[in-house]
C-alpha cells in the first residue's frame, strides 16, 4: 500500500470482519484512514460485493475453500483479476490501474521553463 501514490491510498472502507482485527496497526503503518461499513449495508462496499459475485461463479456461497488446491485458487484469482470490466471501460483492473498510475506520474512531474 505504501508504494502506491498518495491519491490512491487515502482511505480504506472494509466490511466488519475478523480480517481487520489489526486495523489500528494498518492505520499506523500506512497512514490510511480506515472506515467500517455498517452491518447489513452491502451498498457501502460495492467493489467487494461485485467481486464476491464474480467469485461465486466459481465457488457457490458456503463453499469450503480448503478442499481446493492453491493452484486451483490461484487460477480462479487470475481469471477474475484479468477479466475486463464494464465499469472500467472494458479494461482489466490491472490495465485501469496502470493507466491511472501513468496519469498520476505524468501529472506529478515537474516541468522546466
Amino acid at each position: 500500500m505504501t508504494k502506491l501514490p498518495e491519491t490512491l491510498r487515502q482511505s480504506l472502507t472494509w466490511d466488519q470482519g475478523a480480517e481487520m482485527a489489526q486495523h489500528a496497526r494498518l492505520r499506523i503503518d500506512t497512514g490510511l484512514e480506515i472506515y467500517f461499513c455498517d452491518p447489513q449495508s452491502p451498498w457501502q462496499r460495492g467493489t467487494n460485493e461485485n467481486t464476491n459475485g464474480l467469485l461465486r461463479q466459481y465457488f457457490p456461497k458456503g463453499t469450503d475453500l480448503s478442499w481446493h488446491t492453491s493452484d486451483a485458487l490461484d487460477a480462479v484469482a487470475h481469471a477474475v483479476n484479468t477479466r475486463p470490466r464494464k465499469t472500467l471501460g472494458w479494461k482489466t483492473p490491472a490495465e485501469a490501474l496502470d493507466q491511472l498510475l501513468a496519469k498520476v506520474h505524468i501529472e506529478g512531474v515537474a516541468t522546466t521553463g
